[in-house]
């Protein structure tokens, strides 16, 4: 019976995707956000302590680093330190948009639809 104990297990919440910013003192905390209060919480804070992470081992390592850029498939992060804490832009990347002929036109005609 632990087999069919495997189909009652919930489909896992998919989260949408983030638009907005959010700021972190020198120790990760959250200190003003302009995102969704759907999103977690814990989820910023996992987002802050890698970036300031990032800006500390570059400074450990003697990097000029003031602005970090990472861009996921779906998801744009832009974070800024700002004085041992970071300013981190959460946005969604669009799909590329489909292509397919024009009903009705030339053979080969391609329509950009979005």
């Amino acid at each position: 019976m632990g087999l069919l104990r495997l189909f009652d297990r919930p489909a896992p919440v998919l989260l949408p995707l983030p638009s907005g910013s959010f700021t972190s003192d020198r120790h990760g905390m959250v200190l003003i956000d302009t995102l969704p209060s759907t999103f977690p919480r814990a989820l910023l804070g996992d987002i802050a302590q890698q970036v300031l992470r990032v800006f500390r081992e570059a400074a450990e390592a003697q990097l000029p680093l003031a602005e970090l850029n990472i861009q996921y498939a779906s998801l744009r992060i832009t974070a800024r330190e700002l004085r041992g804490g970071a300013l981190v832009f959460l946005a969604p990347q669009g799909l590329a948009p489909a292509r397919w002929p024009i009903p009705g036109g030339p053979a080969g005609t391609e329509n950009l639809r979005a």
